[in-house]
């Protein structure tokens, strides 16, 4: 497994729903951030569908907000909502177009993103919309690139991307060795209080983070690790 190259200034990250890069993304982040590196966020839902037991409406202002503060915290510069449906994402050219835009707009090197394996490491099955989302991105990034595309957003073409990193996916490539940043990772997951209490008490956000920064320490060589899969731009 190889180290994620560190030579470049500016990230987007690209998912899903709140808390969607909380599982280990924003681990790096915070590492990122604190060497003068920026990250931007864009998230394609506000992650309304995902509490059984509260009004949508109601959600997505709580796990909008619950976002905001984790980015926050693991020094992120910008949040942004595309306010596409929760539970209902769909792979296709709307969708690519609309990623293809943010990355035109913010000019990355880096691009962050979701599993779009169907499975997670240790074999549970991946959801939906990270399927979808993870999918689009990978190929908006090539969208972004190609002039010939989408040529009615007005953008200029932005072929800077040189990779993409999905975060815990069971094809992982690459690690970022985050010793030292963990505690910044794991407020940064407890910061979406609300989602995890009505999720009930069977959940320990902190246990969970920190044997996955253990299990991708052991694979690279480090204390801590975070792993992704890489596709080169």
């Amino acid at each position: 497994m190889d180290e994620v190259p560190e030579d470049w200034e500016r990230a987007l990250a690209i998912v899903a729903h709140p808390d969607d890069l909380e599982y280990g993304t924003s681990t790096a982040v915070a590492k990122w951030t604190g060497q003068g590196k920026t990250v931007t966020e864009v998230l394609a839902t506000r992650g309304e569908a995902g509490i059984d037991s509260m009004d949508p409406g109601e959600v997505r202002r709580v796990r909008s907000a619950e976002q905001v503060e984790a980015a926050r915290i693991v020094g992120a510069r910008a949040v942004e909502f595309l306010d596409l449906p929760d539970g209902t994402l769909e792979y296709g050219l709307p969708l690519r177009r609309m990623l293809a835009a943010a990355i035109r707009r913010h000019r990355p090197e880096v691009v962050l993103s979701v599993n779009f394996r169907e499975t997670f490491p240790g074999g549970g099955f991946n959801m939906a919309d990270h399927r979808v989302l993870g999918l689009a991105v990978a190929d908006a990034v090539r969208d972004a690139a190609n002039r010939w595309v989408f040529r009615d957003l007005g953008l200029e073409p932005w072929r800077g991307v040189r990779f993409a990193l999905f975060g815990g996916s069971p094809q992982a490539t690459h690690y970022v060795d985050v010793t030292g940043h963990l505690r910044a990772g794991i407020d940064s997951l407890l910061a979406h209080r609300v989602y995890f209490a009505e999720l009930g008490a069977g959940f320990d956000a902190e246990a969970f983070l920190t044997g996955t920064a253990e299990a991708g320490g052991k694979q690279a060589g480090v204390e801590h690790a975070m792993t992704f899969e890489m596709i080169e731009g």
